[in-house]
């Protein structure tokens, strides 16, 4: 059975449960996705399966090499192509269906995402340093104090917290619980927040904890 599938973040919503309790939830789009290729232990050195989001791409998008590749599978041509392991005996062909109904209710998965780029950060916004004192005269709002010392070894040490690029990182947040699934529009609803933002492509993987 292949263990995740391919996810398009739709947005954030809220759901009422039968307590009266408001869960905040974020809304997936989860497949259909399509096994685009299997690769083999005798082939490729591990066992693995490539599979691709449906959705419309215009023919002009993709080139020769590309058509292919997916004319050998018998699937139309996609624009997202990521690897998933699968797992049991079960052998997965080019060209089968993964869908929403691998995972159930109030199950854990995996989320893997790029996160929102926020350009240049500053100390702060990037690593939550306190910062100074904010009274009158103190001249040490949000600077970053000392970044090493003069005598030795006279320079900056590397992985010294600095003010620099922030977000744009591969994230993977861990154990988020499904609380519902809709098999009709290949939905799935997880409890909180995901990186990326709206219209983002996202990995759902079961997790193993």
């Amino acid at each position: 059975m292949i263990t995740g599938l391919i996810g398009k973040k739709i947005g954030m919503t809220q759901l009422v449960q039968d307590d009266g309790t408001v869960v905040p939830v974020t809304v997936i789009q989860a497949g259909p996705c399509v096994v685009v290729q299997k690769k083999t232990t005798e082939k490729d050195g591990y066992e693995s399966v490539q599979l691709g989001f449906v959705e419309f791409v215009k023919p002009k998008r993709v080139n020769k090499a590309m058509n292919g590749h997916f004319k050998k599978a018998g699937s139309a041509p996609v624009r997202v192509l990521r690897e998933m392991r699968f797992e049991g005996e079960e052998s997965p062909k080019p060209g089968d269906q993964v869908l929403c109904d691998i995972f159930t209710e109030k199950e854990r998965v995996h989320i893997i995402g790029t996160s929102k780029g926020r350009g240049f950060g500053g100390l702060i916004k990037r690593h939550h340093f306190r910062g100074g004192r904010a009274s009158h005269g103190s001249m040490f709002h949000r600077a970053p104090g000392s970044i090493g010392s003069s005598a030795y070894p006279s320079r900056v040490l590397k992985g010294m917290r600095m003010a620099g690029h922030l977000g744009s990182d591969r994230v993977t947040v861990q154990n988020i619980r499904v609380e519902r699934i809709d098999q009709e529009n290949n939905l799935l609803y997880l409890r909180g927040a995901v990186p990326g933002p709206q219209g983002a492509y996202l990995i759902v993987e079961k997790s193993g904890r």
